[in-house]
């Protein structure tokens, strides 16, 4: 036979109980956790190592600065304009790596594969290694768009400044690249970030173009 428990102690265990159910019962409330669901893109080249590898049959030897961009594509997601003086930022879609650090791989890779060009060096240059021009390039666009009308697009423009090694300051070539916006459906990101890098090829092949002879 059970022994009776004692008001003292019935006041004691009482609200214990009370508070153990009360416990369990918020373990029960919890939500189960969520998987995240930001996705993280690149900008995408050809697979050329480092950049720095000699290319047989090339003679131009390049420097390249690091892709300088404006401050509202530094925030580290994909971008939307809608019509001109407004951005959307979507935060489950996001760059793997900063922009300019992506931007400026990829070119070294497509240009180390054109045929003129031997190597390409990037900023931090090597003390020991000459190069016969410089590169910069700055972005004005580089993301998609969206009109009124619910139309979207991809946009990119950059200025490109090719210069003299041995003649410091003197400007060779000095242009805009703005090809014609490509087609986009306004939802895919990872279409979005792959027309960008098949730009960023494009690119390329217009500083080919351009490029002088070795001075």
């Amino acid at each position: 036979m059970s022994t009776p428990l004692s008001p003292t102690r019935r006041r004691f265990l009482g609200p214990l109980a009370a508070g153990c159910f009360l416990a369990l019962a918020g373990c029960n409330l919890l939500p189960p956790p969520q998987p995240d669901p930001t996705h993280y893109y690149v900008i995408t080249g050809p697979g050329l190592g480092d950049g720095t590898a000699v290319r047989p049959g090339g003679k131009l030897r390049l420097g390249l600065k690091t892709v300088e961009l404006p401050a509202y594509l530094r925030k580290g997601t994909l971008a939307v304009r809608r019509g001109n003086n407004e951005l959307r930022y979507d935060e489950y879609a996001r760059w793997a790596e900063p922009l300019e650090t992506g931007l400026t791989r990829a070119l070294r890779a497509h240009l180390l594969a054109v045929p003129s060009v031997t190597r390409v060096y990037a900023q931090p240059y090597p003390g020991d290694q000459e190069r016969d021009y410089d590169i910069a390039v700055t972005l004005i666009r580089c993301e998609g768009t969206l009109d009124s009308a619910g139309r979207a697009a991809v946009s990119f423009a950059a200025v490109l400044e090719i210069s003299g090694v041995k003649n410091p300051g003197l400007v060779v070539t000095r242009k805009i690249y703005a090809p014609p916006p490509a087609s986009w459906d306004g939802k895919d990101y990872g279409a979005l970030a792959q027309s960008l890098s098949e730009t960023v090829g494009a690119l390329s092949q217009e500083i080919a173009a351009v490029l002088p002879d070795k001075d």
